[in-house]
């Protein structure tokens, strides 16, 4: 099995730790493509870290109150990441300076959306992700040299 195309457990967010800084640390960046937003945060990869990006995908109870739905939305964001992940992934291993990525997908609609549509919404967010943080990481080196 190609293992580019899997979401092992140790590509997602399940520290308490992980979730305060990305949304009480500061230096998170966010960005939109409805139903969709993204809060996300490249940090410097510790010595002891394997996993460049890490995910995870908050439904709010108020969009949706029974679980069953926002369980189908979850696993429905998670899919469409595994699948359009790797754009993200070579941008973040091509850079010199080792980064790590979280991110949190969070649903902004109240209605259900067809898989195409938030595979589509999720593959867009990546690929605008991937370009800013490679935007980024030029701009520093640069800053470096100088």
């Amino acid at each position: 099995m190609n293992k580019t195309f899997s979401l092992s457990q140790d590509e997602r967010i399940t520290s308490k730790k992980q979730i305060d800084r990305l949304f009480k640390g500061g230096g998170a960046k966010a960005m939109s493509a409805y139903p969709l937003r993204v809060v996300y945060l490249a940090e410097p990869m510790g010595e002891d870290e394997s996993t460049v990006a890490q995910m995870m995908v908050s439904v709010p109870k108020r969009f949706f109150k029974r679980a069953v739905k926002r369980n189908l939305v979850k696993r429905l964001v998670r899919e469409a990441y595994r699948r359009n992940k790797q754009v993200l992934i070579d941008t973040l291993q091509t850079v010199e300076q080792r980064k790590t990525l979280s991110l949190c997908f969070i649903w902004t609609d109240h209605n259900l959306r067809s898989y195409e549509e938030v595979e589509r919404k999720t593959a867009n967010l990546l690929q605008r992700i991937a370009e800013k943080i490679g935007k980024d990481m030029a701009e520093e080196a640069e800053n470096a040299e100088q």
